[in-house]
């Protein structure tokens, strides 16, 4: 207990309520007209379990709700239940193997049909079905039944003691959806219900209107919302599409917009735009990385459906220690910093650079370039230059074709590495994929980032508030995306360590916060030094609003639309 008690004073659950003082305020639904958001990579699916986007998250969130959310300073806040389950309120049992949530009552979904423990129980057997695919099942590492006590108690009861009980149903990525809606779309069935995944009826403070995917997410009020003169738009749009500066200009320039997501644009021009004094630029650090993941497996397309699978058998030269050690210290992380974020980033050679308590020191050689050592390892490891200068051994050549998505910073940063993998020996061809496709969830796309068809690619990943079990555990062999799974799960490089996982295994039943840091250190250390992933850059999430949008909580541990409900327009 007294354990818990330390863990979660260290940030983990800190704060269990929404301070008044930061809401907006108004009088009426409806009465500040209609919200406009543009989010240059476009939702393509409005189910968060079918997807790895953020951006499909983000557009979800403002239908779907869970139990409880995470606030803009990583603590949790009860959302559809009535308030955090805890040791001291005796919502969390004393052996730790069971969590009880209690429901707000009064609550309906947007049709008026009532909220009940029943869609809570359906939502994880949804999400646990294996065959599903469900892209969140990690949040429920060693659940072992998940049950109505009544209409307004949920309990779930854990495998082995959880000390950090809150995985299922804490954060956008894990909100609950409606039983009546989506029975008959488990398991396999769950990517074809595109009714559900467009349209889900929801308890959020709004409902969709019209959905086009990789286009346009357009809403309306909940007239059936619990908080009576909220949401204080009566309308709101989420536009997709683009790029990252045409959005920045969008709200700090012309005023067309009220907020734009994810301004990855170099600093000096945000910075000219915001000095035309239309909009704020906000920005907030938590555990985004800019990192490239290295491929494992063959994806050459000769292999058919075995293409980036176990039975297509491994990568021809990215299994080489030698050559993802190069890789990474050919490139030069400062000047990827200053080229494209400026005070928005930070070097780093962690995968998990935050919370301070997680974050290891033991990779921090990575910081500084050093191409003598990169050549040199591939030198003894006998990876020879050509006539060309392009380095081969056995008739296999060191080319590597780099994917990301379609974005002026990702671009100018493609084109960087490439320049510095060329300095070693190794070809690069680029390639960016609309972040709408590249970031979706068609399971028939040969383009999405889960599928990863490519050598290396480059995106940054990140997760809901501030304990990194479950993050962590994202590199488990269960985790990677394969055509049995609907090709959805987190370990994009198809990494598969049976030491990583009971490490996994042993941090899920780990109180102590310095036991349970030592193990996150040492799992980050595993993946970093085997260089499943090549981390570059530790980013502050940026954003910008109108002046004249009210309550904005720029959040990096849960969706930036969080809190949504709240937002007002000053008169």
């Amino acid at each position: 207990m007294k354990k818990l008690k330390i863990l979660m004073m260290a940030g983990v659950a800190a704060s269990l309520m929404v301070s008044a003082a930061n809401a907006g305020s108004h009088s009426k639904r409806g009465a500040d007209g209609q919200l406009n958001i543009i989010y240059w990579q476009a939702a393509s699916i409005l189910n968060p379990y079918l997807s790895g986007g953020t951006k499909d998250t983000h557009a979800s969130s403002m239908i779907l709700e869970p139990l409880a959310k995470y606030d803009e300073k990583g603590g949790m806040v009860a959302s559809l239940a009535e308030e955090i389950p805890t040791p001291e309120n005796g919502g969390v049992s004393k052996d730790l193997t069971s969590i009880t949530w209690k429901l707000k009552k009064g609550v309906t979904w947007s049709d008026g049909s009532p909220f009940t423990a029943a869609d809570v129980v359906f939502s994880a057997e949804y999400c646990m079905d294996t065959t599903g695919g469900c892209n969140s099942i990690s949040n429920f590492n060693d659940v072992k039944s998940v049950e109505a006590v009544d209409d307004h108690t949920v309990k779930i009861t854990f495998k082995v003691a959880k000390p950090f009980p809150y995985g299922p149903f804490v954060g956008a990525t894990v909100p609950i959806i409606q039983k009546a809606q989506f029975k008959d779309c488990m398991g396999a069935k769950a990517p074809t219900c595109t009714t559900q995944n467009f349209g889900p009826i929801g308890t959020g403070p709004f409902v969709v209107t019209e959905f086009k995917s990789n286009d346009v997410v357009v809403y309306a009020a909940n007239d059936k919302y619990r908080e009576a003169d909220k949401p204080a738009f009566a309308t709101a749009i989420i536009k997709g599409g683009g790029e990252a500066a045409a959005a920045a200009r969008s709200v700090l320039e012309t005023g067309e917009f009220d907020y734009a997501w994810n301004l990855q644009v170099e600093p000096e021009i945000l910075a000219q735009m915001a000095a035309k004094g239309k909009g704020t630029i906000v920005t907030s650090f938590g555990t985004s990385v800019e990192r490239l993941m290295v491929q494992s497996m063959a994806v050459s397309a000769d292999l058919g459906d075995k293409r980036g699978t176990k039975e297509g058998g491994a990568h021809p030269f990215l299994t080489d220690p030698a050559v993802r050690e190069a890789l990474s210290f050919a490139i030069d992380r400062e000047i990827l910093v200053e080229a494209g974020y400026g005070k928005a980033g930070q070097v780093t050679c962690n995968v998990l650079p935050a919370p301070a308590v997680y974050a290891s020191t033991a990779n921090d050689d990575c910081k500084k370039q050093d191409v003598a050592r990169a050549n040199k390892v591939l030198d003894d490891a006998g990876w020879a230059k050509g006539s060309d200068g392009i380095r081969a051994k056995d008739g296999v050549r060191l080319s590597i074709l780099f994917q990301t998505s379609t974005n002026g910073v990702r671009q100018g940063t493609q084109a960087l590495i490439k320049q510095m993998w060329k300095a070693i020996g190794v070809e690069t061809e680029l390639r960016n994929i609309s972040a709408s496709v590249f970031f979706g969830g068609d399971q028939s796309s040969p383009d999405t980032f889960q599928k990863f068809f490519a050598d290396i690619e480059m995106y940054t990943n990140n997760f809901d508030g501030t304990d990194p079990e479950k993050y962590m555990g994202s590199w488990t062999c269960s985790n990677i995306p394969a055509p049995s799974n609907q090709w959805i799960g987190n370990n994009m490089p198809r990494y598969c360590n049976a030491e990583y996982d009971a490490l996994v295994a042993e941090m899920g039943k780990t109180a102590s916060i310095e036991k349970r840091a030592a193990l996150a250190m040492k799992m980050n250390d595993m993946l970093m030094k085997a260089r499943v992933m090549i981390p570059l850059i530790h980013r502050g999430d940026v954003s910008a609003h109108a002046n004249t949008i009210k309550g904005v909580r720029m959040n990096s541990w849960d969706s930036q639309l969080w809190n949504v409900a709240d937002w007002t327009r000053a008169k």
